[in-house]
């Protein structure tokens, strides 16, 4: 889709053309210097009952008088938030589909946030409404008509059209990393695969000139990673163990690591999972899906600091070879783990790629993972569980989440958690109790991680939605690049 922006006088935006104008509305009226065509239009609309200001609530017009476009939709948010602001811009685009409109302007009025940020969700919510998967399904229905989008900024800011330029750059590089994300995460397992995912990243690789390097069994059993290989030894795929680093600042300068689960299948492993809805457990490398879509935004916005890509990825298989319950595996870091529970595989993967990720002597690691139901049970769909070694990092994550629409939830870390995690055999178990899950897996991370400042995204709950909006979301892509273009400013 082709975004851009103009700028128009309010007054005079009834003249504006294209084959739909879009009026996304705060508040409980225009303002007084909104193009008086329109106005009328709007106020004539309200008096008939077939309008109100109030969020969710839309008005479309064919061929309204006064007005050079031959379609308007008026959208109502109700709110001034950004949030309130992508909603009644996604309606509008409902009222769109399925007409022939290629071309539709669009206006923000009444909003509290500033253009930039309006700009980027703008692109999102737009790339978000006309996502159609169709890799394995060649009869999903096209895309639609719309082709081309105008954001229109008030040309009376000298300064709207610089920032609405900002931030269409920055929506369509996030939004490209959403689609990538997505469109990893939604193939089935005997597509998505962790030679898939090495793939794609060395295309990324080539395309955006990321240093990429991927490993596979034999190297991973070089470099000890026994509780990653206990993993994967119950499939047939071979495994992956994938580095990309993107370079945008001195080699001295230490990195940001983002660490991603890739579990391309997870059948649960010998602790097998129910039948029902195990086909989901495709989307168990959404961690890995989704610092990959990061990548791919941050390699396109180019930011002045080093980004580390750690993705371990490999199939969680049960067979006469796979790992059982009980098995004692080593992990690189020399710790010895029980294996209580074959479907808490996760953790065990990322124990390893956490270690891994000390060489780079970074300055902060973030891993992310769709790693327990529990945190679904916690914090629903809406928000990702957020755990961090420190308040500042804490900060900068939810601070990234809430810019980014994206939003993650502080979990804790107190001490006491880790009890469950003592074991009779080993240095420690991979599971604790049903009591606090997301909270002692994140315990069980924490003990290798602590040579570096820590971050951990518990995504089970918003990477993917069941039922018939089954699919990928692409998150936390917002929200990680939010974060790594936030460390360029704090001089991380």
């Amino acid at each position: 889709m082709d975004f851009r922006s103009q700028a128009t006088a309010l007054d005079a935006l009834a003249g504006l053309t294209a084959d739909a104008l879009i009026v996304v509305a705060a508040g409980d009226a225009l303002p007084k210097n909104f193009d008086a065509a329109l106005s009328e239009l709007v106020k004539d609309a309200a008096k008939l009952g077939d309008f109100e200001f109030k969020a969710g609530k839309t008005l479309s017009l064919l061929r309204p008088a006064g007005v050079k476009a031959p379609r308007l939709i008026v959208a109502a948010a109700g709110k001034a938030t950004l949030k309130a602001a992508r909603s009644a811009f996604t309606a509008a685009l409902g009222q769109l589909k399925g007409r022939g409109a290629a071309h539709a302007a669009v206006v923000f009025t009444g909003f509290e946030a500033g253009v930039e940020s309006l700009a980027e969700q703008f692109v999102l919510a737009a790339q978000d409404a006309s996502y159609v998967y169709r890799h394995t399904k060649p009869s999903a229905p096209a895309a639609g008509k719309l082709a081309k989008l105008t954001l229109v900024t008030d040309k009376a800011d000298a300064e709207a059209a610089k920032a609405a330029k900002a931030g269409l750059a920055r929506g369509e590089a996030i939004g490209a990393g959403i689609e990538l994300a997505r469109e990893c995460a939604n193939r089935p397992g005997n597509h998505a695969t962790p030679t898939f995912l090495g793939q794609q990243t060395q295309a990324l690789g080539k395309s955006h000139g990321l240093k990429v390097e991927v490993l596979d069994k034999k190297a991973v059993e070089k470099l000890g990673m026994g509780s990653f290989l206990s993993v994967a030894q119950g499939s047939d795929e071979p495994l992956r163990f994938i580095v990309a680093k993107y370079e945008g600042a001195a080699k001295t300068q230490a990195p940001v690591v983002l660490v991603g689960k890739g579990i391309t299948f997870d059948s649960g492993g010998i602790s097998l999972k129910p039948g029902a809805g195990m086909d989901e457990m495709k989307f168990d490398m959404g961690g890995a899906a989704s610092v990959l879509g990061a990548m791919r935004a941050i390699a396109e916005l180019k930011p002045k600091l080093n980004v580390v890509m750690l993705i371990a990825a490999c199939e969680n298989m049960p067979s006469g070879h796979a790992v059982k319950p009980g098995d004692v595996v080593t992990s690189m870091s020399g710790q010895t783990i029980e294996n209580l529970n074959t479907d808490a595989e996760g953790r065990l993967i990322l124990c390893d790629a956490l270690t891994y990720a000390e060489r780079f002597k970074p300055a902060v690691v973030v891993d992310v993972a769709t790693l327990t139901g529990a945190c679904v049970i916690a914090l629903g769909g809406v928000r990702s569980g957020m755990y961090a070694s420190d308040d500042e990092l804490a900060a900068a994550l939810s601070a990234a989440g809430e810019t980014a629409l994206d939003p993650c939830w502080r979990m804790p870390l107190d001490d006491e958690y880790e009890e469950g995690l003592k074991s009779n055999f080993a240095d420690v178990a991979n599971v604790a109790g049903r009591e606090g899950g997301s909270v002692t897996a994140a315990k069980f991370l924490q003990r290798f991680a602590s040579k570096y400042r820590w971050g951990h995204l518990d995504i089970a709950g918003t990477a993917w939605k069941g039922g018939a909006s089954k699919g990928a979301t692409g998150r936390p892509v917002g929200l990680l690049t939010h974060f790594v273009l936030s460390q360029v400013k704090t001089g991380r």
